[in-house]
């Protein structure tokens, strides 16, 4: 019985551990995706994080004006009888309180989380799943190489040396055996488990970049950007910048289709990131020359791509 419990316990903590890991991968990719947006003039009667959580949960939101409550943005389920461009033309709102509305075409705008009209939850399960099996990994590497070993005994002794291994992961100067140990009846095996952490954090990394990259979120995916050259961080930035088209375009859409029906002025655009307000700072050393010891290349305004040495006008 004890021994069933013991292996279910490890299991269970196990469990515990990796349900964890990825939860907490998902809450951070969720909230990068979520907060990427600044709505302009939204009605008060609109919560902005409702929105892009509905958007991302739900892959559309519906835009309309309730003669009681005002404007609002809930969640919404196609009725049937689409348009010639796939677009329900009746849609009801609806919220966990029980509120619901028919609304159509004619009274409503649904908002659109992408051009394919798919939510974005999907994507941060995939990418928090990989985190988490990598972390996971790492953990048991690390591990290994602090008790690389496996010992083989008879079921006699299985007491005995686990009493002995205790003393030896809790660091003890010297383990000490009874006289009545035999020592030819187990066996230690070394399992030399290679030391990889560093190169499944590298990866780790790499895959967190592509999730920033795909969401449009400015990031340099090399582990050594000293060494990167202008062509090479500039066309890291045209991928991250064409990720962002896709969702960017589907709400201002949106919002003008909004602005046309309900005579309002909203508008959505891109919060600024590290990258955009310092991108002075980004590209220092880069050239490896004893004179240019600091470049400057602001990728929002120079599209020629040129680079100016601080200081002169010399380019």
């Amino acid at each position: 019985m004890a021994k069933h419990f013991r292996k279910h316990t490890e299991f269970g903590d196990s469990l515990f551990s990796n349900d964890r890991q990825y939860l907490f991968y998902l809450r951070r990719l969720t909230e990068l995706a979520t907060t990427m947006f600044e709505w302009q003039n939204l009605p008060e009667t609109i919560d902005e994080r409702f929105l892009e959580l509905t958007l991302f949960n739900k892959a559309q939101a519906v835009f309309f004006k309730d003669e009681v409550l005002g404007f609002l943005c809930l969640p919404t389920a196609n009725s049937g009888r689409w348009s010639i461009y796939n677009i329900p033309t009746r849609r009801r709102a609806y919220a966990t309180n029980g509120y619901q509305n028919n609304l159509t075409d004619k009274d409503s705008v649904i908002i659109y989380n992408n051009y394919l009209h798919t939510n974005g939850a999907v994507d941060a399960e995939l990418y928090a799943r990989k985190l988490y099996d990598i972390d996971e990994t790492i953990m048991i590497n690390c591990k290994a190489q602090k008790t690389p070993i496996l010992i083989k005994c008879d079921e006699s002794q299985r007491l005995t040396l686990l009493n002995l291994y205790k003393e030896y992961t809790g660091n003890a100067p010297v383990v000490y055996g009874d006289k009545h140990l035999n020592d030819d009846s187990f066996e230690v095996l070394v399992t030399g488990a290679p030391y990889v952490a560093d190169k499944l954090q590298s990866l780790k990394a790499q895959i967190w970049n592509e999730y920033l990259t795909h969401l449009g979120i400015s990031n340099v995916n090399n582990q050594k950007k000293e060494r990167l050259i202008t062509d090479e961080v500039t066309r890291e930035q045209g991928g991250i910048i064409a990720s962002r088209y896709s969702r960017l375009d589907m709400r201002r859409q949106a919002c003008d289709q909004i602005n046309k029906m309900f005579n309002l002025n909203i508008w959505v655009d891109y919060k600024d990131d590290f990258r955009e307000t310092d991108d002075e700072f980004m590209l220092e050393g880069e050239s490896g020359s004893d004179e240019a010891r600091r470049m400057v290349q602001d990728l929002r305004s120079n599209s020629t791509g040129v680079i100016k040495k601080e200081g002169s006008g010399q380019v």
